[in-house]
C-alpha cells in the first residue's frame, strides 16, 4: 500500500463535487468537527463505557473515553507523520501532516455504533436471533443478512452510522472523508467471516461503499473475486485500535480506584509495573517535588505516565512494522508488539481489570439489567413489524423515527430499522422506552 494513496480528503458522496469553502479548515478537520457536533457523538454522553452512569463519583462513559480516545490518537498520528514525512516519495504530500488530525476523528467515531450498555447491549441484539423468538426469521432472510444479525457488532455498526443514507438525510450519510472512514474499520472482512471473535467490520448492506473506498485507495484486497470480501486494514486502524487499548485498559483502573474496587496500593504497582527500576524513582521523586499528596492525584499523575509510555512504545513498534504493516501482513495490535516490561505489565493491567473489575457488581448488575431490557425492547418491536396490523404494533411504530425506514415492503430493511433505532438509543432513554411500553411507569403530563 503506498501513503500518497492512503491518505485521501475526497468525500463520501461528494466525489465529483467541489462544496464552495468559507474558512482555512482541513478536510479532516472538519470530519472531526462534523463528529464532535454530531447527534449521535453527543449521546455518547448517556452511554456506559465500563460502571453504571455516575452517581456521586463521576466515571467515564463512551462520550469521555472517546474524546480521551481521540486525545491519544492525534498524538500517535502526529508522531507518525513527523517521523516518515521527510522522505523523498512524500514530501511533496501536503496531506501527510494531517495523520493526527484524521487518526483522532476516526477516534472520535470508534464508538458511535455501540448499543446501549456496551457489549451486554451487542450480545443481547445478537442472541435474540440465536437464541430468542428472533430465531424464526432464519428462513425468511438471505444467508448474508442473517450472518450480520447474528453477529451484530458495534463496529460495523458505526459504519453504517457513517455512511449509511438513512430516510431523509443526504446521500453518504456524514460525508466523510475516506481516509477517515477507512481508519475506524478495524475489522474489514464481511460478516460470514466474523469467526469465533465475532468480529466484522460493516454490514452487507454497507460492503458496496467499503470496497469503492479500498479500491480507491489502494487497500489490500484479501480475498478472491466471488468470495466474501475481505481487505487489510488501512494503516490508521492500527493507530486508532491502539488509542482505544490504552485508553480503555489504563483509565478503567483509575475508575477503578475511584470506586474502591481496587485499593490505592494496588492500582499504583499496576501502574508503577509499566517502568524499570531507574524510571520508577524518577517518577517518584517527581511526586514529591510536585507536592502531590492526594491520592487520587498521584493516580492521575501515575496515569499520565503510564499512558506517555505506551505511546511512545506505538509509535516505536508502527514504525519498526511500518512495511509488514503495508503489505497487510502485521498480526494482532500493537500494543502486542510493545517491548517486554511495558507488555507484561499490559498483560497484568487487563487480568486484573478482569478478575476484579468487569467481574464486580456494579459492572455485573449493569449488564444482566441491560441485556434484558435490549432483549426485550428486540422482541416487542421486531414482533411489531412481523405484524404491523395489529393495535399495539402500530402503537410501538408509531414511536420511532421516521428516518428509520419502519414501514418498508421489505422485511430485511423492517429488522434492520428496528436494530438502528434500538441500538442508537442511550442507556437512560433504553430505560425509559422499556418502562412506559412494558406498562412499568406512565409519563406525567
Amino acid at each position: 500500500m503506498d501513503w500518497n494513496k492512503l491518505i485521501s480528503n475526497c468525500r463520501l458522496g461528494q466525489e465529483h463535487r467541489h462544496p464552495e469553502r468559507h474558512d482555512d479548515r482541513t478536510e479532516f478537520k472538519r470530519d472531526y468537527d462534523r463528529l464532535i457536533f454530531s447527534a449521535p457523538f453527543r449521546r455518547l454522553q448517556n452511554k456506559t463505557q465500563v460502571f453504571p452512569l455516575p452517581g456521586s463519583v463521576f466515571v467515564h462513559n463512551r462520550l469521555t473515553h472517546s474524546l480521551e480516545v481521540a486525545s491519544v490518537g492525534m498524538s500517535l498520528g502526529s508522531d507518525v507523520a513527523t517521523a516518515i514525512r521527510h522522505r523523498p516519495e512524500l514530501e511533496g504530500n501536503p496531506l501527510l501532516q494531517e495523520l493526527g488530525q484524521i487518526v483522532a476523528s476516526a477516534c472520535l467515531a470508534h464508538d458511535l455504533g455501540n448499543p446501549p450498555f456496551g457489549h451486554s447491549g451487542e450480545k443481547a441484539i445478537q442472541t435474540f436471533f440465536t437464541e430468542g423468538k428472533g430465531m424464526s426469521l432464519k428462513e425468511k432472510v438471505s444467508p448474508t443478512f442473517w450472518d450480520d444479525i447474528t453477529h451484530f457488532e458495534g463496529n460495523a455498526n458505526a459504519f453504517r452510522l457513517l455512511t449509511h443514507q438513512f430516510k431523509g438525510r443526504r446521500p453518504g450519510g456524514f460525508v466523510m472523508t475516506y481516509s477517515t472512514l477507512a481508519s475506524i474499520v478495524k475489522y474489514p472482512h464481511a460478516s460470514s467471516l466474523a469467526g469465533k471473535k465475532g468480529k466484522f467490520g460493516f454490514f452487507n448492506s454497507e460492503a458496496p461503499i467499503y470496497e469503492r473506498i479500498a479500491e480507491e485507495m489502494g487497500i489490500l484486497r484479501l480475498s478472491e473475486p466471488g468470495q466474501p470480501l475481505r481487505y487489510a486494514r488501512h494503516p490508521l486502524v492500527y493507530l486508532v485500535e491502539a488509542a482505544d487499548d490504552i485508553c480503555y485498559e489504563i483509565m478503567d483502573l483509575e475508575d477503578a480506584h475511584k470506586l474502591k474496587i481496587l485499593s490505592f496500593n494496588e492500582t499504583e504497582d499496576l501502574m508503577l509495573g509499566f517502568f524499570d527500576e531507574v524510571n520508577r524513582g524518577r517518577i517518584m521523586q517527581r511526586i514529591i517535588d510536585e507536592q502531590l499528596t492526594d491520592p487520587n492525584e498521584k493516580i492521575q499523575y501515575l496515569r499520565a505516565c503510564v499512558i506517555g509510555k505506551l505511546e511512545n512504545e506505538c509509535v516505536e513498534v508502527f514504525l519498526r512494522h511500518e512495511e509488514e504493516i503495508l503489505a497487510g501482513q502485521l498480526e494482532g495490535s500493537l500494543i502486542d508488539h510493545i517491548s517486554e516490561l511495558p507488555r507484561s505489565a499490559y498483560k497484568e493491567c487487563t487480568r486484573v481489570s478482569k478478575k476484579r473489575i468487569y467481574k464486580s457488581q456494579p459492572v455485573l448488575d449493569v449488564e444482566l439489567s441491560g441485556y434484558r431490557i435490549m432483549a426485550t425492547l428486540m422482541e416487542l418491536m421486531v414482533e411489531a413489524i412481523e405484524h404491523p396490523e395489529r393495535y399495539y404494533s402500530q402503537q410501538l411504530i408509531g414511536r420511532v423515527s421516521s428516518q428509520y425506514d419502519i414501514e418498508n415492503d421489505d422485511l430485511e430493511t423492517r429488522l434492520m430499522a428496528v436494530i438502528d433505532y434500538i441500538s442508537g438509543m442511550t442507556d437512560v432513554y433504553a430505560l425509559d422506552v422499556y418502562q412506559k411500553i412494558c406498562g412499568i411507569s406512565l409519563p406525567i403530563v
